[in-house]
């Protein structure tokens, strides 16, 4: 993690005046059996996108909330880094997108027996959203509604 004095000017203030919504309680459900038996599905923020998605809106103020389904045979070099965000470094990105999204890991883990499965899908979001009321209403609830109905136990998420 960078010091805050690592940023712009601009977003120092930002960062310093920015109302942080805290969610409380925290949202947290144990696990119901081994990992081994789960199957698991990436939440990343990381912004990626299919070539023939869509780029994230970056028009949208505040942000915006939606986001995209990456099929897990995905090849993770095609996936296209449309993160808004000029306040991180996106070169570790664009060396190895497994960074953001660890999908060839978590390939890795279902092969020695760590998780059960890997999801046939997964999401990413637009990380950098300021204004997350949409994304709490209607965003949210119906990428969770996609995850239940595939029966995930298990998502990883991968803030960036």
């Amino acid at each position: 993690m960078g010091a805050i004095s690592e940023f712009s000017l601009l977003v120092q203030v930002f960062l310093k005046t920015y109302r942080w919504r805290r969610i409380d309680p925290i949202p947290w459900k144990p696990l119901l059996k081994p990992l081994a038996q789960c199957r698991l599905a990436l939440v990343s923020s990381a912004g990626f996108v299919l070539p023939n998605q869509p780029p994230f809106d970056e028009a949208k103020r505040g942000g915006d909330p939606s986001f995209r389904e990456i099929p897990s045979n995905v090849d993770v070099a095609s996936l296209l880094d449309t993160h808004r965000s000029e306040s991180f470094n996106h070169s570790g990105m664009a060396q190895d997108p497994n960074v953001a999204f660890p999908i060839d890991r978590v390939r890795e883990l279902e092969m020695v027996g760590r998780i059960g499965r890997v999801n046939t899908r997964h999401l990413s979001f637009m990380g950098s959203i300021t204004a997350p009321g949409r994304l709490m209403r209607e965003t949210a609830p119906e990428a969770a509604r996609l995850l239940v109905e595939d029966e995930v136990d298990v998502a990883l998420l991968v803030p960036v």
